[in-house]
């Protein structure tokens, strides 16, 4: 592989971490360090700057690079562990790195042996992937207009301009997603530093405020061809890289949904106070707090039970690439957490208010994060076209699309 531009990454120590155990073990090391100051970040829009450099060096960046290549090479079931131990503690910095285990499968996907293993390198070194996918101009999500245009040398050259970039504003290296020769759907892998790169923090979101969603501009950029990767060869064989990206989506979820759920218990047993007619001394031993409460924790541990049986069925499909079953029974079962996982945010996240009381609604308390990140990131694409496909599979036999989605 032609000599890449230097990193920033390349100048840091990570620690390496072995395997899934000790993965997990960091993960909850951070959650419980991050979750002290989620509330504040969240308030005043702090940007997390010195909690993702934290993460980087702690090396959960780098968990999914191939043992051969020097990672942990962790379960999909783990990957989604800690992204939602991650999420439950601060949901912003949850997100940021979901499009870097993306772009790291997209790598796995098509990438060659030269481009997997410079990356790999970069993670292992600390570097942190952003993103460059969405545009608001065109008609749907999943248009792109963003061009890759071939030059003469060999060279190519991008230019457009991308939304929801969630982490393009703290990364090293910014993967764009652009039509290339052909209009077929191509990933070039562009430097932060690059002068025709241009990351604007405009995103002015409810909810996820941390997470700088914000806008990515390419002017006049020149890829070398050993930064650009064919994406599109993914949709030509049985695939679950559309499942793999949104069971990260429903991992966040999953983690907004318990974080909610821990912190409304703990403000029911210290801060509510019961109801006058139900004859008791605290909020906590009100018989129908207690039976809401069981009934939004319900709602959790389904999410998290389904969050583990698509990552168990997502790794079942990589030891059986070539089998269009084992891709289709992934998807639905990512498709079934995703829409629980939604359904478990949104809903513990606003009825435990009702629990609490008024003074759950205070700006002191800044408990309202928790519906705005439920709100904002399950946005992100719609459930009801995950009940569609699990009903649509259930009736009628028909298997979701091969479209990066489901």
């Amino acid at each position: 592989m032609p000599s890449a531009p230097s990193s920033p990454a390349r100048s840091r120590t990570a620690q390496v971490i072995a395997d899934d155990a000790e993965a997990v073990a960091v993960a909850a090391r951070l959650a419980d360090s991050f979750r002290a100051g989620a509330a504040r970040r969240d308030a005043e829009r702090l940007l997390p700057h010195a909690e993702l450099a934290e993460l980087s060096a702690s090396g959960l960046l780098a968990v999914t690079v191939p043992r051969a290549q020097g990672g942990a090479e962790v379960s999909t079931r783990t990957l989604g562990e800690i992204v939602r131990l991650l999420s439950a503690a601060d949901p912003s910095i949850g997100q940021i790195p979901q499009n870097h285990f993306f772009f790291v499968e997209v790598l796995k996907e098509n990438g060659t042996e030269a481009q997997r293993a410079f990356f790999y390198a970069e993670l292992l070194a600390g570097a942190r992937f952003g993103n460059a996918l969405a545009e608001k101009a065109t008609r749907h999500a999943l248009e792109f207009a963003t061009r890759l245009e071939e030059r003469p040398d060999g060279t190519y050259r991008l230019d457009g301009v991308k939304n929801y970039a969630t982490g393009a504003l703290f990364a090293d290296w910014i993967p764009v997603f652009a039509l290339g020769p052909g209009d077929r759907l191509t990933a070039a892998f562009v430097p932060s530093d690059d002068p025709g790169v241009h990351v604007v923090d405009d995103w002015d979101g409810i909810g996820q405020r941390i997470t700088a969603s914000g806008t990515v501009r390419l002017t006049d950029v020149v890829v070398p061809a050993h930064l650009v990767v064919p994406h599109h060869l993914t949709f030509e064989r049985p695939e679950v890289f559309g499942a793999y990206g949104q069971f990260i989506h429903a991992a966040v979820d999953t983690g907004i949904a318990r974080g909610a759920l821990e912190e409304g218990g703990e403000l029911i047993r210290t801060l509510a106070r019961p109801w006058g007619e139900a004859g008791v001394e605290r909020a906590a031993d009100e018989p129908l707090v207690i039976q809401k409460f069981g009934e939004l924790t319900l709602l959790v541990r389904a999410a998290e039970a389904l969050l583990e049986k698509a990552g168990d069925a997502i790794d079942a499909a990589h030891r059986a690439p070539a089998d269009a079953r084992a891709a289709t029974d992934a998807s639905l079962a990512v498709t079934a957490a995703r829409a629980q996982a939604d359904t478990a945010a949104v809903t513990v996240a606003g009825e435990v208010f009702a629990l609490i009381g008024a003074r759950a609604a205070t700006r002191a308390q800044n408990f309202d994060r928790h519906w705005r990140n439920a709100r904002t990131h399950t946005l992100h694409d719609p459930r009801r076209w995950k009940i569609q496909h699990l009903g649509n599979h259930s009736l009628n036999g028909v298997a979701p699309p091969a479209n990066g989605i489901v």
